[in-house]
């Protein structure tokens, strides 16, 4: 298993093939809505078309096709966001089709669901598959191990972290060699706390109705429960202050029952002057600068952290789940404290700790977590570690010689 990360701020322009045209990547993902797939899709379209190359992906659609489209890249709609074996059957055809008719060198497959369908047609017609391995995928049985074990099948297989890497070789027999760990980038431009206008900072703490001079804990989130909002309800009770502002950040996305869960429990621990839920917020930069701790509680793994490398870009004191990929971006004792899953003894212990630093020891974690995010987990260097994968694979296509 190789680390296909570095740590340089521009991206490579890859060996041209020996076609005439220029390289074609195509990207399949279910649909271009919102979510760390979806991001690194557009960065990855716009990665290639910056070098060159050119880059046209197929999903079902959403509100970032207007991104795929600004970078230069082609979208073609495509229902490949369905399960049903009869639809993923007649992608096959539909994908065959996109792959003559853009002259597709390279398929590139995101999701479980469109890779069947991409994967059969890479196939047919003799094209290289690649893959990106974003989670740990539920595999409680044999029919759904195979469903999933379409992730595996690419002649590159990408993980997002050294712990899916490892998932990926341990659970599924994987040869290390296929593998490739790229961990996400964060935008770097975006999250950088020198870019953000105080006006944008003061428009969220109107908005959200931030007592004034509290320390602010926020836990960023869509409401699930297995990223451990009930955890930090919890901690805070066991913790016993009462000036500090708690927000729970993220959408329910239709689950209604488990936020009146949240609510009921806020009422129960007698929190409910210190435990907001608030919607999905589309400025999360100025919601980081708010942040005087930024926590992330899952009780599963998580593949990556984006939640949590993105508080650290801006500088904001992190605690993390001891497990998943956030063991990769924290260091504990300098950019941020990891404890057990689950544990709200150890959670409390935490926010305690985070809560006093003085401002030089806020100072020095600042720097350092910084530091780290943009050395380690930037965009362009997720971008050109990935563009030296598909010329890889073009030059293995091409053959010996040529």
């Amino acid at each position: 298993m190789r680390d296909g990360s570095d740590s340089s701020m521009q991206i490579a322009t890859p060996e041209p093939s020996s076609s005439a045209h220029a390289p074609t990547v195509l990207q399949v993902l279910p649909s271009l809505v919102t979510g760390g797939v979806e991001r690194g899709t557009v960065d990855i379209a716009a990665a290639l078309v910056q070098a060159g190359w050119r880059a046209v992906v197929a999903s079902a659609g959403g509100s970032m096709v207007r991104e795929v489209e600004r970078v230069g890249a082609k979208h073609v709609a495509l229902r490949v966001d369905s399960k049903n074996p009869l639809v993923v059957r007649k992608n096959v055809g539909r994908l065959l089709d996109i792959i003559a008719r853009f002259d597709i060198d390279i398929v590139h497959a995101r999701s479980r669901a469109p890779a069947w369908s991409a994967y059969r047609a890479a196939q047919r017609a003799g094209k290289p598959f690649i893959t990106t391995f974003h989670g740990t995928y539920n595999a409680g049985n044999r029919l759904k191990r195979w469903y999933n074990s379409v992730m595996t099948r690419g002649t590159r297989v990408i993980a997002i972290s050294e712990f899916i890497g490892a998932h990926v070789v341990a659970e599924y027999g994987v040869d290390p060699a296929r593998v490739r760990v790229i961990p996400r980038g964060i935008d770097l431009t975006r999250f950088d706390p020198r870019r953000v206008a105080a006006e944008r900072v003061i428009r969220l703490a109107k908005d959200w109705r931030l007592p004034d001079g509290a320390p602010i804990i926020m836990l960023p989130g869509r409401l699930t429960r297995w990223k451990g909002q009930t955890v930090l309800i919890e901690a805070l009770a066991r913790l016993g202050r009462r000036d500090i502002c708690c927000l729970l950040i993220g959408s329910d996305q239709g689950r209604v029952s488990y936020r009146k869960e949240l609510l009921r429990l806020i009422r129960a621990r007698d929190l409910e002057g210190v435990v907001r839920a608030v919607d999905h917020c589309r400025d999360m930069p100025a919601a980081f600068m708010l942040a005087d701790v930024v926590v992330s509680a899952s009780t599963d793994p998580e593949a990556f952290g984006r939640i949590v490398a993105e508080a650290q870009a801006m500088g904001r004191p992190v605690i993390a789940p001891d497990h998943g990929g956030a063991r990769e971006i924290v260091v504990p004792g300098e950019t941020g404290w990891l404890v057990q899953p689950g544990d709200v003894e150890a959670l409390t212990a935490a926010l305690d700790e985070a809560l006093t630093l003085d401002r030089a020891q806020r100072e020095v974690l600042f720097v350092r977590a910084i530091e780290r995010v943009r050395s380690r987990f930037n965009r362009e260097a997720m971008c050109a570690a990935t563009l030296d994968i598909y010329s890889e694979v073009l030059a293995e296509a091409a053959g010996p010689g040529r």
